[in-house]
């Protein structure tokens, strides 16, 4: 059972090591082989955006140092950036302290967004208002906004 893996290893102290197929097998994969990744770049720590990855799309970020997640809607394997050239460079990956989520550390070359923004959260909520905002404006296709990226 993951669960029972990251409460053993809880107490670890930093600099502890673990061989990384062995902690990667502890993950806790959804039924579907999937895991949520959480996107930040890695010098400012903006969140870039949310995406999923399997086994494979994580074995390849690993080996290959350019972050690919597993699409949905594709059903196959999306390395960020290959189509419109806004790469993320694989910094560091981090897993949770139960096992349930990744988080990578990148950086972003250009917008994350497949509309060519920053990032993908540029819907706003704020307390006490009933109105949603669009906090970041979407660049034209002239000066390369639309990335074609999911």
């Amino acid at each position: 059972m993951t669960r029972a893996f990251f409460q053993k290893i809880e107490p670890s102290p930093q600099g502890t090591e673990f061989p990384q197929d062995e902690f990667l097998d502890q993950l806790a994969w959804t039924a579907d082989g999937l895991i949520p990744v959480i996107t930040q770049q890695h010098d400012s720590g903006e969140v870039l955006m949310m995406a999923w990855m399997n086994r494979e799309s994580l074995d390849l970020s690993l080996r290959t140092g350019w972050v690919t997640y597993w699409s949905r809607s594709r059903d196959q394997l999306w390395k960020k950036g290959e189509s419109s050239g806004h790469l993320q460079r694989l910094i560091e990956l981090r897993a949770d302290c139960d096992g349930d989520t990744l988080l990578c550390l990148a950086d972003q070359k250009a917008g994350a967004c497949h509309t060519g923004r920053d990032n993908c959260f540029y819907f706003s909520f704020s307390p006490g208002e009933q109105v949603v905002r669009v906090n970041q404006t979407m660049p034209s296709v002239e000066s390369g906004g639309e990335s074609g990226d999911e």
